[in-house]
């Protein structure tokens, strides 16, 4: 049987979205600073849920930052490390039961456990939805997120398009996966149906069942042998009967017969000077060519 598309679906869209998830909780990349006062114009920081980094056009990466604003101790930050860690246990669970039902080494899929792998994805799916959405909300809040006052400005970083890129395609994936339930539904309905249907039914208290005795079936008359009806010989046991009727005369043989001799009348005749082979007397005992 081939994998069902649904399925093939959900086993496209789910890694994926496992891998921007986790690239979105590793990267020091959820909010982008710059803007500040005493520094050149090309310094930004990027501030994630793990790290910050600052960054210049001049320079490297300089990741390992301190945190002076209490950027790390925000309450959305701390939620989006719980959450996202637990969306990616979920995603990686749902993707093992994923597995074991869309069978890629079984003849029949499992529908029952690929539907509930789907439900599993989807909710990966919202566990990483909710930190990202709810980050994005208090973005420029600093009052949530600290933050240095202005002219510094908060922008949205490549962390967070990710966070919300893995979250779609884990509830696409999740969804997918959750219409295999609808053939286990189906063929649990038609075994419910088929069992009440093949169930006894008590038969009504007005139902009466009679034994009536079998006929006895007459033996055949007449048995075809040897090119002669002949009667049924008796059975063992049974006590012989007079016989009924008169013999069939035998018919006479269709063979012909010649009743008279062909050799009656029949004298040598002596003949002189050649003579065809035919008008030769015949001495054989046996009639000749010239009497048939």
């Amino acid at each position: 049987m081939r994998t069902p598309l649904v399925m093939t679906l959900g086993m496209v869209l789910a890694p994926c979205g496992l891998l921007l998830n986790l690239t979105s909780t590793l990267a020091p990349g959820w909010r982008l600073v710059k803007g500040f006062l005493n520094e050149p114009v090309d310094v930004v920081l990027y501030q994630g849920l793990w790290d910050m980094c600052r960054e210049q056009s001049s320079r490297e990466r300089e990741c390992g930052q301190p945190d002076t604003e209490g950027y790390f101790a925000a309450e959305p930050v701390r939620v989006a490390r719980g959450l996202m860690v637990t969306s990616l246990a979920t995603t990686a669970l749902g993707l093992l039961l994923a597995s074991l039902g869309v069978r890629c080494w079984q003849e029949e899929p499992q529908f029952a456990l690929a539907g509930l792998s789907g439900l599993v994805l989807f909710l990966a799916g919202l566990f990483s939805l909710i930190p990202v959405s709810w980050y994005n909300h208090f973005l420029a809040d600093r009052a949530v997120l600290p933050a240095p006052a202005s002219p510094v400005t908060v922008e949205v970083s490549y962390s967070l398009v990710l966070g919300y890129l893995g979250s779609c395609l884990l509830l696409l994936g999740g969804f997918s996966l959750a219409l295999s339930f609808a053939p286990w539904c189906e063929e649990c309905c038609h075994r419910c149906r088929k069992a009440s249907s093949g169930s006894s039914r008590r038969p009504s208290i007005s139902t009466v069942y009679v034994d009536w005795p079998q006929p006895a079936l007459t033996p055949a008359i007449k048995y075809y042998s040897d090119g002669q009806h002949r009667p049924r010989p008796p059975e063992l046991g049974a006590t012989s009967k007079p016989k009924v009727g008169f013999p069939m005369p035998r018919p006479p043989p269709k063979s012909y017969t010649n009743p008279m001799d062909v050799l009656d009348g029949e004298t040598p005749a002596v003949s002189e000077g050649a003579s065809s082979r035919s008008t030769r007397p015949c001495h054989s005992s046996l009639p000749c060519d010239s009497d048939l």
